[in-house]
C-alpha cells in the first residue's frame, strides 16, 4: 500500500490480509512481470495472455516516440482547429477522459470523440466545425471496427477525399494500416500489437490524441513509469499499489461485494468511464465478474445493498467534499478505499495502477483478464439484422418498465443502455433516473451510451454473472445520414445494433426491454 492510501474493509479485512499473503507466497507480482500465463489460467498456451502484456512496460517503451508526437502536434497546431477521433472502446475512452480532464488549451485544436452511430452525432461533427480545418484520427486496434470504419468512410467523402486531413492509429498489418498507406494518410501510427485495447491508455492510442491537444505525453509516461516501478515484482504485496488494489477488488467480488462504485473527484470526474471499460470487459466472463458503477452520486448508507465496494479518488492535501459521506458508509459496514492523487497528470499513474489491479483481480477470480469472448456476438447479430432487415419489436410501456424494475433482487443491477445523443443534458437525465431507481429499489445502476457500451460493459452484461436487468433506450433520430459504399445509413445501422444486442441479452433469459425515450422511464418512477 502506498503511504496515503486508506482502506476500511470491515468484515473483508481478514480475507484481504489472507489474500495478500497468498499473492506473496505464489509470487504473483514477479510472475506477471515475467509474462507467466498461469497467473490467470493453468494452460500456459491460453490465447490472449502472453501476447497481451506489453502494457507493463509502456512507460519505458513509449518514451522514444515522444519527440515524433510533439513534432506532429506542432504540425497539427499550424493546420487545424479541431481533431475528430473516430474510435470505439479502448481506442476512444482514454482520449475522452484526458480531454475532459485537461480541457481546451489555448493555441491547440479542440478534440471531439465520435464513438456513436447515431446520425445526429455524425451530423453534429459536420455542423459544429469547419471540415477543411479538421483532422480526422481513425483509431482501431483491429483496423476493422464497424462503427469506426463507417465514420471514416463518411468523412473521407465529405472532406473530398483529402488524405492530408486523415491519420490512423492501429496495429501493424491491419486493413486500416493498409488502407491508410494506399490513400496516403498524413500519418499512420503503428502501435505495439501485444497490448489489448483497454490496456492501451499509455500507448499511442492515448498519447497521440493527448499530444495533439497539448497534454504533455512525456509527463503522462513518467507518472505511469513511476507507478510501474512500485508495482514491479520486488517487495511485498502490501507495498505494491497495483497488487494491493487488485486484492481488494478480487476479494470483495468473491464475497459478494462485486459492485465497484467509483467516486472520482471533480478534477478527474470522467476517469470512471475508462475504469468502467477496463474492469467490465476484463472480468465479466465465465459467469463471474466485477460490475463497475461510475457517475452514480453518493447517497446515505440506507440506499445501498450489501454488494457494494466504494473506491474514492481525491486530491491529496485538500479537503475531500465526499469525506463525510464515505465516513458514513464505512461506519455502516460498507468497505471503503480512498486513493489520493497529486494532480491531473496522475492519470498516468492511475492508468497503470488500475490496469495492474484489474489483471490481479482477474487472477483471483480465475479468469483470463485479456480476452473478450462475448463482444463479437452482438456484432454478428447486428450484421444478421442488417442482412434480414427485420422489423423492431414495439417499445415497452411504463407499466412494463415498472415491472422490470420492481423485479430486481438483492445483488442485481439495472443497466440503462441509451441509443441517444451523448449530450450533457442526456447525461444529467440518466443520472437523475439512476438515482431514483437506486433509492427506490436499493439496487446498483449503470448507464452507457450505445453503441459505445458494446465495446465496454457489453462483455460483462452477457458474459458475467447474468444479474443485470436492461432498459435499452431509443429515440427517433430523424433524418438519416448515408454511409458511402453501404446499402444502409447510420440510422439503420444503429437500429440493427439495438436489435442485435437485445437478441443477445434475451438469449440468456435476461430481462431486457426497449423503451422509446427517457420520458418512458421517468414516468414509471
Amino acid at each position: 500500500m502506498t503511504g496515503a492510501d486508506v482502506a476500511r474493509l470491515g468484515a473483508l479485512a481478514t480475507h484481504f490480509d489472507r489474500r495478500l499473503s497468498m499473492l506473496d507466497d505464489t509470487g504473483v507480482a514477479r510472475r506477471i512481470w515475467d509474462g507467466d500465463p498461469t497467473v490467470w489460467k493453468s494452460d500456459p498456451n491460453t490465447p490472449e495472455i502472453r501476447d497481451r502484456l506489453g502494457w507493463l512496460r509502456l512507460g519505458t517503451t513509449m518514451k522514444p516516440h515522444v519527440p515524433r508526437l510533439l513534432e506532429f502536434a506542432q504540425e497539427v497546431q499550424r493546420d487545424f482547429d479541431r481533431v475528430v477521433l473516430c474510435g470505439m472502446g479502448g481506442s476512444s475512452l482514454a482520449p475522452e477522459v484526458l480531454w475532459r480532464t485537461f480541457g481546451h488549451r489555448a493555441g491547440y485544436p479542440a478534440l471531439s470523440v465520435l464513438d456513436s452511430t447515431d446520425p445526429r452525432m455524425v451530423a453534429a461533427i459536420e455542423r459544429d466545425g469547419d471540415l477543411a480545418r479538421t483532422l480526422f484520427i481513425v483509431s482501431s486496434k483491429s483496423g476493422g471496427t464497424l462503427e469506426t470504419a463507417s465514420a471514416m468512410q463518411y468523412f473521407w467523402e465529405r472532406t473530398g477525399k483529402r488524405p492530408a486531413q486523415f491519420a490512423a492509429i492501429t496495429d501493424p498489418d491491419t486493413s486500416l494500416a493498409r488502407l491508410a498507406g494506399e490513400r496516403g494518410y498524413r500519418r499512420t501510427f503503428l502501435n505495439p500489437p501485444d497490448i489489448g485495447g483497454r490496456y492501451s491508455a499509455l500507448s499511442l492510442f492515448g498519447l497521440v490524441p493527448a499530444a495533439l491537444v497539448g497534454i504533455d505525453p512525456a509527463t503522462l509516461l513518467e507518472r505511469g513509469a513511476r507507478m510501474a516501478e512500485v508495482c514491479s515484482g520486488a517487495g511485498p504485496a502490501a507495498r505494491n499499489p497495483g497488487l494491493w488494489l487488485g486484492a481488494v477488488l478480487g476479494e470483495a467480488a468473491l464475497h459478494g461485494r462485486d459492485k465497484l462504485t467509483i467516486v472520482a473527484a471533480a478534477e478527474i470526474a470522467s476517469f470512471g468511464l475508462w475504469v468502467e471499460q477496463l474492469v467490465a470487459e476484463s472480468t465479466g466472463k465465465e459467469r463471474r465478474g466485477i460490475v463497475p458503477i461510475c457517475d452514480e452520486p453518493l447517497g446515505p448508507p440506507g440506499v445501498y445493498g450489501d454488494d457494494r465496494l466504494f473506491v474514492s479518488l481525491a486530491p491529496s492535501g485538500r479537503p475531500d467534499p465526499q469525506a463525510a459521506a464515505l465516513d458514513a458508509l464505512a461506519a455502516a459496514g460498507h468497505p471503503v478505499v480512498q486513493l489520493p492523487f497529486e494532480d491531473r497528470f496522475d492519470l498516468g499513474s492511475e492508468f497503470f495502477r488500475w490496469e495492474m489491479a484489474t489483471a490481479v483481480a482477474g487472477s483471483i477470480l480465475g479468469i483470463n483478464a485479456f480476452d473478450q469472448p462475448n463482444v463479437a456476438e452482438s456484432k454478428r447479430n447486428t450484421l444478421d439484422v442488417l442482412a434480414r432487415d427485420a422489423p423492431a419489436a414495439p417499445p415497452a410501456s411504463p407499466d412494463e418498465v415498472r415491472a422490470l424494475l420492481s423485479g430486481a433482487r438483492p445483488g442485481d443491477y439495472i443497466a440503462l443502455l441509451a441509443y441517444i445523443p451523448s449530450s450533457r443534458d442526456n447525461e444529467r437525465r440518466l443520472t437523475a433516473i439512476r438515482t431514483r431507481i437506486r433509492d427506490r429499489y436499493r439496487v446498483a445502476t449503470t448507464a452507457g451510451f450505445g453503441p459505445r457500451y458494446l465495446h465496454s460493459t457489453g462483455q460483462l452484461h452477457k458474459g458475467g454473472a447474468l444479474r443485470g436487468r436492461f432498459l435499452v433506450v431509443t429515440s427517433e433520430p430523424g433524418e438519416d445520414v448515408e454511409i458511402p459504399g453501404e446499402p444502409y445509413g447510420f440510422r439503420r445501422l444503429q437500429a440493427a445494433q439495438v436489435e442485435g444486442d437485445l437478441r443477445a441479452l434475451r438469449s440468456r433469459d435476461l430481462a431486457a426491454l426497449r423503451v422509446e425515450g427517457l420520458a418512458t422511464i421517468e414516468s414509471s418512477l
